[in-house]
């Protein structure tokens, strides 16, 4: 697959307070948008703390564009996201994700 790629990536976060979930929302936020310029590839990244309080919704949701399959791949063990993800430990209890290329409108 060539072209930029879309992964999205969305999580349901330990907590057994509405201040404990909070907390964490902020710190998956914080930590993952601290990744913006320092990957090289990656191309867009933003992260979106649920406001519905829905009790099926996820928590945090990061939306991020690679420019191809190859930079999405390289960032799965680039030591950046790795520390990310060791610094947020048994933080995430669900995930879900989805990959998919992006297409060009012409817009």
């Amino acid at each position: 697959m060539s072209g930029p790629i879309r992964h999205i990536v969305m999580w349901r976060l330990r907590g057994e307070s509405p201040e404990e979930r909070s907390a964490a929302r902020v710190k998956v936020k914080t930590l993952f948008e601290g990744l913006k310029g320092r990957i090289d590839g990656l191309t867009h990244i933003e992260v979106g703390m649920d406001v519905s309080a829905v009790d099926y919704a996820c928590d945090v949701v990061l939306f991020s564009e690679f420019t191809d399959q190859a930079a999405l791949s390289a960032y799965a063990n680039h030591p950046e996201h790795l520390r990310v993800r060791e610094a947020l430990g048994d933080l995430r209890i669900g995930r879900f994700q989805v990959d998919y290329p992006i297409k060009e409108t012409g817009a």
